[in-house]
């Protein structure tokens, strides 16, 4: 990565003091005036055209509508997040929080220090998207500054590209001091999205406050807001947001069929290289690469750590080191989804059998997996609880492992709350909702979420497994060191349910000739 050049040798105005601080001592930028002359001269003109509004704006819009109902007459902060470093002048990808890009459908190509406020007026809101815009090429930010400056990461765009295309009125990120100023008590913002943000709206809510004492001459009365305190006016915000993301509109419908479709693709590219994948030391390295590189040329990244594990370490749940050998005889549990510039996830799980063929106990626990999952699906439908999914798989878990001998109890005796033994072998749960964030809606009510009724839109994973840990002695040796999941995601619909992901192979005879015919290609 060639970024030894960084300039902060005459210190530009426009670098802040973390970019300056981070590489001081080794800058080589030219600072003279005839230098910062010939640099912001001689460009073409840009083109200044502006798009018409994205695909997902309009939906964008009917979410920010549905928040304001929510919360009238308050002000509501929904920041972006910034970069967060990762060595020294270094930083990870950006990716938006997901409450913003769901409120304002920026996705991968949003602005990094970016806010969302609902400034109350009348009987709503009018939104605004703060972010720091683009900077002229006759300033020192255009070619010294590596955070954002063009020369380092390329055009960055306009505040009237920006309304444009997401159809929302759009300012500078330095008018943003105008919304501290203005914030009161009532004012709430999304705490987890951006540290500094929060820390500053927590210091302006306590300023107005005690402002508000000192001109009412109410020193007598208590005031209970203290920053690090439990600020359920902002949790309240997190949990509508969160909720809001429950049942999928069009829109998100269809960005998760396409993320399913790159994920199967994905999955795919994966058998094409078996032959490099098992000639690896570090074979697993190499399915998550393969991987990866499906995810990058069809969408933003992998939506979470690509689990790639081999042999035994299929046995261990977020198995995400990768580092181990793929071995003929042995399973493969490959857990990956590729998540789109949109930012929704696909997330799926196929395991399957190095050599194209299961061995007799490895069919045996697949074969059960595989009732689980069928079990949890047959569940689904509008009207159902979310927790019976996970209640109908566990059912054939307890099942399976009484007959084959693991537990101390019978099905029945182990199913009861104060047992539970079958769970030594899936202590996972069976489902989680799916959209933009792998584990979506997770700050919603329990009464929403586990204990809440299905309905038509909604999309979650159907996962159940069985590991049997390679030193575990309550199991026959043959079974030691077999970890099989079969994960799906899951549409609701009007009348049922519709697995996104059947496509992809998952019985038995599918899965064997899936790997055979790649290995023969």
């Amino acid at each position: 990565m060639d970024s030894s050049d960084t300039s902060t040798t005459e210190t530009p105005a426009a670098a802040t003091a973390d970019e300056t601080g981070r590489n001081a001592n080794r800058s080589t930028t030219p600072g003279s005036e005839g230098f910062k002359d010939f640099i912001s001269s001689g460009w073409a003109a840009r083109d200044e055209a502006l798009p018409p509004a994205r695909e997902q704006a309009a939906y964008a819009a009917r979410r920010r509508a549905a928040v304001s109902a929510a919360f009238r007459g308050i002000r509501l902060i929904v920041p972006a997040g910034d970069m967060k470093q990762r060595a020294n002048d270094t930083d990870y990808p950006f990716r938006a929080h997901t409450a913003f890009a769901h409120l304002t459908g920026w996705g991968s190509d949003s602005e990094p220090g970016a806010v969302l406020v609902f400034e109350p007026t009348g009987d709503g809101h009018d939104a605004t998207v703060y972010f720091r815009e683009r900077a002229g090429r006759d300033s020192e930010e255009f070619y010294a500054n590596p955070a954002i400056g063009e020369f380092w990461i390329g055009p960055r765009p306009s505040l009237e590209h920006v309304s444009a295309d997401l159809d929302v009125a759009a300012r500078g990120l330095d008018e943003f001091d105008r919304v501290i100023d203005a914030v009161d008590t009532a004012t709430l913002v999304l705490r987890e999205a951006d540290a500094a943000i929060t820390e500053r709206v927590d210091h302006a809510r306590i300023r107005f406050a005690a402002e508000e004492a000192l001109s009412t001459n109410a020193s007598d009365a208590p005031f209970s807001l203290e920053v690090g305190g439990d600020h359920e006016p902002d949790a309240e915000l997190a949990r509508v947001l969160s909720e809001l993301r429950l049942v999928k509109d069009e829109f998100e419908i269809a960005e998760m069929r396409a993320a399913v479709d790159a994920t199967q693709r994905g999955f795919t590219d994966v058998f094409a290289e078996l032959p490099r994948i098992t000639s690896e030391v570090r074979g697993e390295r190499v399915i998550e690469g393969v991987f990866s590189t499906r995810a990058r040329l069809e969408g933003n990244d992998v939506g979470y750590g690509s689990i790639a594990a081999a042999g035994p370490h299929a046995t261990i749940l977020h198995w995400t080191r990768n580092d181990g050998p793929v071995v003929p005889g042995d399973l493969v549990l490959l857990d990956a989804g590729v998540e789109l510039d949109s930012y929704f996830t696909a997330d799926i799980t196929r395991t399957f059998p190095v050599n194209g063929t299961f061995s007799d106990v490895q069919r045996q626990v697949y074969e059960a997996v595989l009732e689980a999952a069928d079990a949890a699906f047959e569940v689904v439908r509008p009207g159902a609880v979310f927790r019976d999914v996970h209640a109908a798989a566990m059912a054939v878990i307890a099942r399976k492992t009484a007959e084959w001998g693991f537990l101390p109890v019978s099905a029945e005796e182990s199913l009861r709350p104060e047992n539970q033994f079958h769970r030594r072998y899936m202590v996972h749960g069976t489902s989680h909702h799916l959209g933009l964030d792998v584990h979506d809606c997770a700050q919603a009510r329990r009464e929403m979420y586990m204990d809440g009724e299905l309905k038509a839109g909604m999309v979650f994973t159907i996962e159940p497994g069985l590991y049997f840990q390679a030193d575990d002695l309550t199991v026959p040796e043959e079974f030691r060191g077999i970890g099989v999941r079969i994960e799906d995601d899951i549409l609701v619909t009007a009348d049922g349910a519709e697995n996104l992901s059947i496509g992809i192979p998952r019985t038995v005879a599918e899965v064997e000739a899936w790997v055979q015919g790649a290995a023969r290609r």
